[in-house]
């Protein structure tokens, strides 16, 4: 049996209108990745891309998105993302720009960058707080975002593997 590797890509949608990003579904993401690659890389590129592609998480409150491709193609679907001006959902149009924050081989990859990102952006936002009570929901959600939960399951995994040796 052959194992199929693959690319993620984590990306943003930025937007001028932040209630816009509700409008984001997968399909909508699926379809407008699928026809930019198709007008940049004409057909030879959008098959390429349709043999594994897939729109895997979806965000709509922060914007985030993870797409997965085969890894011998995921520089086609990352230099189509650029192109992608605008996403359609439901019969309206939302302006917006995708832009690519991280590649990894797994979506755990993935995710541990999203969380020191995420930690950066709200340390981004501490000084630009109004108030005392918008700088407490700041630190909050700091504080939420700390890696000792993913220490704890690292520890458990390492356990595991010890397990699997005795054997």
């Amino acid at each position: 049996m052959v194992r199929f590797k693959s690319r993620y890509l984590l990306c943003e949608v930025c937007v001028e209108d932040r209630s816009s990003l509700l409008l984001l579904e997968e399909r909508a993401i699926f379809h407008a990745v699928k026809t930019a690659v198709a007008r940049s890389h004409g057909d030879y590129g959008a098959a390429l891309l349709i043999l594994s592609f897939a729109v895997k998480y979806v965000n709509a409150h922060t914007g985030i998105i993870l797409i997965r491709c085969r890894k011998s193609h995921y520089r086609i679907l990352w230099s189509a993302l650029p192109f992608i001006s605008c996403l359609e959902n439901r019969g309206q149009k939302v302006q917006c720009l995708i832009s690519c924050l991280h590649v990894g081989g797994t979506i755990r990859t993935c995710q541990k960058f999203l969380v020191k990102y995420s930690t950066q952006q709200l340390h981004r936002m501490l000084p630009h707080c109004k108030n005392e009570a918008e700088r407490d929901e700041v630190r909050r959600a700091v504080l939420s975002c700390s890696l000792e939960k993913e220490r704890d399951v690292e520890e458990e995994e390492e356990v595991e593997e010890d397990d699997w040796e005795d054997e």
